[in-house]
């Protein structure tokens, strides 16, 4: 019987590996706190708004997800261990992605966790693709206690398959003359891109596994799911992955969140939280050299119905009170009861350095940029809480947010 993919098969002609650390936010914790290795460890914010950043490999066998709500774990595994997340963690990440730069510059993180690297110009010097996979996975393990899960293959979006096939702890290697097998068998929901609905839909063209799509004529697939979609599954159930692995990341988008303890029934509540999220995303443009033409406003109500609004800027802006009065309009123009969360997002970035803020029609010399670099240098010499909205200083009378959800900085708003 052929195998398809194992730690120990052909690496020839495989450039590229998707390292992944396992149940990363969880482990740290486990490695820093020996005496909870083996106990089910569940990250997550602590309040009644809470949610599972990251749960141990014992927690998931107790049906303990990510994303999921901080109550309903508790009741899924009344024994875990329930830790709030701590800044640490990108202190580990940076550590790890050092050890990666160590074999190749071409290293590309994803996210604090998970990096692809391009380790074709290191043969001849290191080693082999899966040399360099078992001494990455060797090192993260004696240097700081934690496991990582490799995949082994000839682009990206197979790297990643790989290693999703290997988790946890453990070595994905798929050869390129059996990486069609290997792929043609696996479920719809495998390639990239395809979520429940359009899984749906491929099912009611009698689709079940990624060989159906590759299998089935392109003018049928784009009639079910539109031209640019069919084309993307089309190139990836045959691996065409076009994707180079870069060490240049560029963000896409700058974005915060806030959930709040209590639905907020009015503007007076959502409106001064919009306000300091729509300074703190501009406050992280301007510091990465980004200016932004789009904003989008995230909206969850208390049944989790979540809509995004978006709109298109007359001129990019890394300015807050430009990215807040556009967030402003469209909640006001969409929100239509009690929110649980909201959310601003600046997207469609671009380089400030070569393209620079543009100037508009009657704007004073110095405004609300000057204004905001000024209250940068407050925060960076006394702390996060040294300005906010006069709105948002709470009376006494007032319940406070839950900490552990107010002003999340989340990497997206999916």
């Amino acid at each position: 019987m052929t195998t398809y993919i194992g730690p120990d098969l052909s690496d020839e002609g495989l450039t590229v590996l998707h390292v992944d650390m396992d149940a990363f936010f969880a482990s740290v914790e486990q490695a820093r706190h020996p005496e909870l290795r083996g106990r089910p460890v569940i990250v997550c914010g602590t309040g009644p708004r809470g949610v599972v950043s990251a749960a141990s490999y014992e927690a998931r066998k107790y049906g303990v997800r990510s994303a999921m709500p901080t109550a309903v774990a508790r009741r899924r595994c009344p024994e875990g261990v329930f830790m709030k997340p701590t800044a640490s963690y990108r202190e580990v990440s940076r550590a790890i992605m050092a050890i990666f730069a160590d074999y190749t510059p071409q290293v590309q993180p994803l996210s604090v966790d998970e990096a692809f690297l391009d380790v074709s110009g290191a043969r001849r010097l290191i080693g082999s693709p899966t040399f360099i996979a078992r001494e990455i996975r060797r090192r993260v393990r004696e240097d700081h206690g934690l496991t990582c899960t490799v995949g082994v293959a000839s682009t990206p979006f197979m790297a990643k398959l790989a290693s999703e096939h290997a988790k946890p702890d453990g070595l994905g290697v798929v050869p390129a003359r059996t990486e069609l097998e290997f792929l043609h068998r696996l479920p719809l929901r495998a390639v990239w891109g395809i979520g429940e609905k359009t899984a749906e839909k491929l099912r009611r063209l009698g689709l079940r596994t990624v060989g159906d799509i590759a299998a089935m004529r392109p003018d049928r697939l784009r009639a079910a799911v539109g031209q640019a979609s069919a084309d993307h599954l089309h190139a990836l159930a045959h691996n065409r992955d076009d994707r180079v692995v870069s060490a240049e990341r560029v963000e896409k988008s700058i974005s915060h969140e806030h959930t709040f303890g209590h639905d907020a029934d009015g503007e007076k509540r959502w409106g001064p939280v919009l306000l300091e999220m729509s300074r703190k995303v501009a406050s992280r443009a301007r510091k990465a050299g980004y200016l932004g033409r789009g904003v989008t406003v995230k909206i969850r109500y208390g049944d989790f119905t979540t809509l995004t609004r978006s709109r298109t800027l007359s001129a990019a802006t890394d300015v807050g009170q430009e990215v807040y009065e556009s967030a402003l309009a469209l909640a006001r123009a969409n929100v239509t009861g009690p929110v649980r969360l909201i959310g601003v997002r600046l997207d469609h970035l671009q380089d400030a350095g070569t393209t620079g803020r543009q100037t508009l029609l009657g704007e004073p010399e110095h405004g609300w940029r000057d204004i905001e670099e000024t209250m940068d240098a407050a925060v960076g010499r006394w702390g996060k809480g040294a300005i906010t909205a006069a709105s948002r200083i709470r009376r006494s009378a007032e319940p406070a947010e839950d900490p552990e959800q107010a002003g999340r900085n989340l990497p997206g708003m999916s």
